[in-house]
């Protein structure tokens, strides 16, 4: 009864205005997580040349993702057991004394040390953001607002490297760091004033244990990604002690949970098919979307000659498709109900545009390159926001916070390793194809110039085509591989069960499928919402 009376409570306090008030701030928290990275990787080369530490660059921006996959489910447990409200204050926190730390580093150690801390509260923004909207507004009514999320990605995309260059050479690279401080001030105002949420007291203790060896395995699995195939071999020992790390680890961590009071990652949230799916095609979603980010722009810059300033700009096809595609999918999604066709579309839509764009070569103009890269968009829209929403649809309220982690986690891991292994494939590529063209001295030194246009033009002209040709065979080979991928998230989709949406009505009562928290019995989200849905 408690915990009825408390989602009463909630939908009691928090008024629709109020609410709209809340997303806003949660949009702008939002939008500081996905931000900061686009903005500091056009000031890189601007910090290394004041700091130096050259060859510690990578540990910049590897330091906040490790930071940011290991405390992404401890936050979302955090939140089930002491309260959301809290747990997304605390990290709003932390990420800016990050951030205020970052700007003030007088040496690249500093610098990666406090990009950490920063990464350890932006853990918690992107958890919390979807956890408070899960408690707020339920399932057959959150389709409407997935336009603003996906509409929040596109602007940190696209913004993030136009707002770090004007930033890094009008202000400083210090102040790539120092202009989140007036950002996530708004955003804690709003939340501490607007957002009221029932206060929780666990009786448990957080399962420390799960939550070091969870730690262990997404820094071994991470560290792979990152270093395979660049720092190290991918047979090396370093590489290989890793992977054995990462391997004992997960294991370990499965075995701790089945034993923990309070798993800071419930494993019974897998016996629904549905979340586990969700899990999946979210792994995959991420695999193609950091894939192709990456090397789209790399495609454009060195084949098409395209400005590395407007790099944001180039990927503004794909963003707006995915924008539009998301916001129709949420509509028709909250009028209906219905979600399945959603998977499926996106599967086949994202499994021919990475193929198309594998297509791409030297000829290819920018007009094509941007409508396959409009049939990618349209596809990671029909995902996106559907993936998280069906995860958190298919758990209890209590395991709101770990599902959404659990969600995130796995996208986050999923562009880990798509970045890792279309690198890897292209690098080899374009390595291959330049001595097979040039031999392995011009290959070498036409591999050390920059992969802008401006410093390709120095070239001459035989070593320029050959670049030119070896990036376009390099891309090739990483968005067939995309496209394998994206395969295997088409074929899951169709495994997916059109379970009812909570908050549908008469609708969403208990299936009949065994979908754990599909639907509530005694009705409870609908009723505690049903003053949210509009």
């Amino acid at each position: 009864m408690g915990d009825v009376t408390n989602k009463a409570e909630t939908s009691e306090e928090v008024k629709p205005r109020s609410v709209r008030v809340v997303l806003m701030a949660l949009m702008i928290a939002m939008l500081l997580a996905m931000l900061d990275n686009m903005i500091i990787g056009t000031a890189m080369p601007t910090i290394v040349g004041e700091l130096g530490g050259l060859e510690h660059l990578s540990w910049v921006v590897t330091a906040y993702t490790l930071a940011t996959a290991a405390s992404t489910p401890i936050w979302g447990k955090i939140g089930d057991m002491y309260g959301r409200k809290g747990a997304f204050l605390t990290s709003i926190v932390i990420f800016l004394i990050g951030s205020a730390l970052s700007g003030m580093a007088q040496d690249m150690g500093q610098l990666i040390g406090f990009r950490a801390v920063q990464g350890l509260g932006a853990g918690g923004l992107m958890v919390g953001v979807m956890a408070i909207i899960g408690d707020l507004i339920p399932p057959r009514e959150r389709g409407k607002y997935q336009g603003m999320m996906a509409g929040v990605m596109a602007l940190a995309m696209i913004g993030g490297p136009l707002v770090g260059g004007t930033i890094t050479d009008h202000m400083g690279w210090r102040w790539s760091f120092y202009i989140n401080l007036p950002l996530g001030a708004v955003a804690l105002a709003m939340v501490t004033a607007v957002l009221h949420l029932p206060k929780k007291r666990a009786k448990g203790k957080i399962d420390y244990l799960g939550a070091a060896l969870l730690t262990l395995a997404i820094t071994s699995t991470v560290l792979v990604t990152t270093w395979g195939g660049t720092e190290y071999a991918w047979g090396s020992a370093e590489i290989l002690g890793l992977i054995a790390v990462g391997v004992l680890s997960t294991a370990a961590f499965l075995y701790a949970e089945t034993k923990a009071a309070e798993p800071v990652m419930p494993l019974h949230i897998f016996r629904s098919r549905n979340f586990t799916l969700m899990s999946v095609i979210g792994f995959l979603v991420g695999f193609a979307m950091f894939g192709g980010v990456l090397y789209l722009p790399l495609f454009q810059q060195s084949v098409q000659g395209a400005s590395a300033t407007n790099s944001g700009l180039l990927l503004l096809p794909m963003l707006l498709s995915m924008m539009l595609i998301s916001l129709i999918a949420g509509r028709i999604t909250t009028s209906s109900g219905k979600y399945k066709m959603f998977p499926i579309m996106g599967g086949a839509l994202m499994v021919v545009g990475m193929f198309l764009l594998a297509q791409m070569d030297t000829g290819t103009s920018r007009l094509t390159s941007g409508v396959y890269m409009a049939i990618l968009g349209a596809g990671l829209g029909f995902l996106m926001q559907i993936t998280m929403l069906v995860a958190q649809n298919s758990v209890d309220m209590k395991d709101m916070g770990v599902a959404s982690s659990s969600a995130t986690l796995f996208r986050t891991l999923g562009g880990s390793f798509g970045v890792a292994l279309m690198g890897s494939l292209f690098t080899t590529q374009v390595t291959n194809t330049m001595a097979d063209r040039l031999g392995p001295e011009a290959a070498g030194a036409a591999g050390s110039a920059q992969l802008d246009a401006a410093s390709l033009a120095k070239l001459p002209e035989a070593i320029r085509e050959a670049y030119q040709y070896a990036v376009a065979a390099g891309t090739h080979s990483a968005f067939l591989l995309g496209a394998g991928v994206a395969v295997l998230g088409f074929v899951a989709a169709w495994f997916v069960k059109e379970v009812p949406l909570k908050g549908a009505g008469p609708a969403a009562k208990a299936p009949a499928d065994g979908d754990a928290g599909a639907a509530t019995g005694d009705g409870g989200p609908a009723r505690a919402h049903e003053a949210l849905a509009h």
